[in-house]
């Protein structure tokens, strides 16, 4: 035996320390790999959170722009029937154009109208026929009505373009016009920080242009090394024209003073003059020369009656115009224009606009496919559960289903898309598109989740239960519906939610059965055509309009949040009839 000196030499011991000097360390380094990856998940977590709250802000807000509308008793209703059949045959997409024409007299030609058509919504025409239709009373009388903006327009206003900034001009602004151009010159340098701009606008394209001169050389010596002579000359010539350009742009920059062209490649400069603008094409540090955008007579403009603008981002690299930036500032500074909380988001179904497209028809989508669902799903898992648990005797069969339903938990859920297409709509004919198909399938991909649920909160149930109601003279049926089911039902609930908010979020499986389909309509029943909030989620990402990114992060944050409302029932339910046997 070790004497109790001895063994407190061992534990005193210089070895004796230095092993629990190193359990120490690997326990600390544990701990730090633990709070590492928390961290490490935390922030993940909150990075994408902050991408998609930042995109969906946007959705959350739309533009409206208020014009008098002369609603012509002759064009809309010339019987004075008050009809709404008559009423809406009227062409109110003419009303609306002549209602934008009107406020803006000065805009002529076919392109340039078209561009001031497109700040407003196309189906601001039909809620303004709609309104009509209503109240045929307004009819011969000239309304202000508030027009949808469209979502270039929207897009603007929200800063997504950049912004259009005011620069200080202190100077005397005199102009010369010819009623369609216009040269503006100012007493002192007020276009200074325009020519810095562009001159390092040009900067930048010559280091372009050298770095696709260097792409080019590097090419021509690969031809050189394989032989290929004519090749190699093509890059060559390529790469002299490139390095050409950079130096001609890299030598005006290095000018001092002279002028230089602005295209749509290059930053827009905005001269405002009251409800006239001048967008200058060449500019120079005293002023330039431009295309007048309203009405403009030679004269002499003193400081604080002018100003000018720069909009960073070139015309090119925007779908919204210098012209329509005019007109919807124009329509900013008379108090037209408003944004407001988009009710529209949460109450209209899917559209091509996307400052129409709503994710109500989706989400009525979502609450039939997951009633048919929960409808099927439910009573079928706990009812195999009930039988594999407490009935099914122990042989190679039943074997043999619990091994497949464990396996059918994992297997990849575009399979059971697959499974609804070639059986339920292939087979028995169920609709396409309609919640009942979609409700199918899902309630077959998430029945391995609620049988393996509830056989587990069954099992937990003591066996004592069982034996206490077969002892007083319960069938081994009553026992299993009387006792077992009532004790191990929110183990089972919470199963069957968190099930639930697995095909909430589904996509596969309900795109191979049609589910993917433009619906404007809201369904009213499980028979109807529609899409769910994933499918529409999806849909949307994929649509090249801007617009549509916010309204998808958008989406996705409510998706989010019927996710967290389901999951969060589920703990609720299992904390608050949890039992401890």
């Amino acid at each position: 035996m070790i004497s109790m000196t001895e063994l407190s030499k061992i534990h005193n011991s210089p070895e004796s320390a230095a092993r629990l000097k190193k359990r120490r360390a690997a326990e600390w380094r544990l701990k730090a790999y633990g709070i590492m990856a928390i961290t490490l998940a935390g922030a993940a977590l909150v990075t994408l959170m902050w991408s998609v709250v930042g995109k969906a802000a946007g959705a959350f807000t739309e533009s409206y722009i208020t014009l008098p509308v002369y609603l012509a008793a002759d064009e809309i209703d010339p019987d004075g029937t008050g009809e709404r059949a008559i009423i809406g045959r009227a062409n109110f997409g003419g009303v609306t154009k002549d209602a934008l024409k009107d406020a803006f007299p000065f805009v002529k030609s076919r392109g340039d109208k078209r561009a001031m058509y497109d700040i407003i919504s196309g189906g601001a025409a039909f809620e303004l026929r709609e309104l009509t239709m209503a109240d045929p009373a307004i009819i011969g009388q000239t309304i202000d009505f508030r027009f949808l903006a469209s979502d270039i327009a929207d897009l603007y206003l929200k800063g997504s373009y950049g912004d259009l900034v005011e620069q200080n001009a202190g100077g005397t602004l005199t102009v010369q016009s010819d009623g369609k151009t216009a040269v503006v010159t100012s007493s002192t340098t007020d276009f200074a920080f325009v020519m810095a701009r562009v001159k390092s606008d040009l900067l930048a394209k010559a280091a372009f242009n050298r770095d696709q001169a260097a792409l080019q050389e590097n090419g021509r010596a690969v031809f050189t090394q394989r032989g290929d002579l004519d090749e190699a000359a093509k890059r060559e010539a390529a790469r002299d024209r490139l390095l050409g350009v950079a130096e001609e742009l890299e030598a005006r920059a290095a000018l001092d003073g002279g002028r230089e062209a602005l295209d749509k490649n290059s930053p827009s400069v905005l001269v405002r003059m009251g409800e006239t603008w001048v967008k200058l094409t060449e500019v120079s540090a005293t002023g330039g020369e431009g295309k007048i955008i309203g009405v403009l007579d030679s004269g002499v403009r003193a400081a604080g009656d002018w100003q000018v603008y720069l909009q960073d981002l070139p015309e090119a690299s925007r779908k919204v115009s210098d012209l329509q930036i005019v007109l919807i500032e124009n329509l900013r500074s008379a108090g037209a224009v408003e944004t407001v909380f988009s009710k529209r988001f949460f109450m209209a179904g899917d559209s091509r606009e996307p400052e129409l497209a709503g994710i109500w028809g989706a989400a009525v989508g979502s609450f039939w496919t997951m009633l048919v669902t929960i409808l099927l799903a439910f009573p079928i898992g706990v009812m195999a559960a009930i039988y594999l648990e407490e009935f099914a005797k122990k042989n190679w069969v039943n074997t043999f289903i619990e091994v497949n339903i464990n396996n059918l938990a994992a297997v990849p859920s575009i399979v059971y898309g697959l499974l609804g297409l070639a059986i339920f709509l292939g087979f028995f004919g169920v609709p396409r598109s309609a919640p009942l198909a979609g409700g199918i399938v899902l309630a077959v991909m998430t029945l391995p989740t609620i049988i393996i649920a509830s056989r587990a909160a069954m099992a937990a149930v003591p066996p004592s239960i069982r034996d206490a109601a077969l002892g007083i003279g319960a069938s081994k049926l009553q026992t299993a519906l009387h006792h077992v089911l009532p004790l191990s039902m929110p183990g089972i609930l919470t199963g069957t939610i968190i099930g639930m908010a697995r095909a909430l979020g589904e996509t596969a499986p309900l795109i191979m059965i049609g589910m993917v389909a433009f619906i404007v309509d809201v369904p009213t029943g499980v028979m109807d055509s529609a899409t769910v909030l994933p499918v529409q989620i999806y849909r949307w990402s994929d649509f090249p309009e801007r617009a549509f990114e916010a309204r998808t992060s958008a989406a996705i944050l409510v998706l989010l949040v019927f996710l967290i409302f389901m999951n969060g029932l589920a703990v609720f339910l299992r904390k608050r009839f949890e039992r401890r046997w």
